[in-house]
């Protein structure tokens, strides 16, 4: 099952990828975290594990797959039965405005079977994370002046 969610933002792709893989601070920007810590160390980088609390959810430990240093990473999440994986793309639309894209896809029998139950929070979840990457990132693009 893969649930999706995507946000323009008015601030360069590159003060966005910063905000975003800042991922210790999500809990600054969005209600979707409570808590995320990494477990070797702060920075996305690939085999690097992150413990991540969400409301209604309980710990999960997600480990990075993959890089692509300003554009993309993805973590995976293994239960038994299930393997979630979360893709963020960052990609530049012109100066100065960036397109976030999220991409959450469910797999394995418990897997799929939880993904079509928590389907309408993870939207949720999703759009908050979204929505507070958008607030943050303009908030310092403003703060640092759109001209510097």
């Amino acid at each position: 099952m893969l649930t999706s969610s995507s946000v323009a933002i008015d601030a360069p792709a590159d003060l966005v990828w910063d905000v975003f893989t800042d991922v210790e601070k999500w809990p600054e920007w969005t209600a979707s975290v409570t808590r995320l810590t990494g477990l070797d160390g702060p920075q996305i980088a690939v085999g690097r594990s992150f413990e991540i609390k969400q409301p209604r959810m309980p710990k999960l430990v997600w480990t990075v797959t993959d890089v692509d240093p300003g554009t993309s990473w993805t973590w995976v999440q293994r239960s038994p039965g299930g393997r979630t994986s979360a893709r963020h793309l960052v990609s530049a639309v012109g100066v100065g405005h960036t397109l976030v894209r999220q991409e959450l896809e469910q797999r394995g029998p418990i897997g799929s079977l939880v993904g079509a139950l928590m389907r309408g929070m993870t939207q949720r979840y999703l759009g908050l994370e979204a929505q507070g990457l958008k607030a943050r990132s303009e908030g310092m693009w403003r703060l640092r002046g759109s001209n510097a």
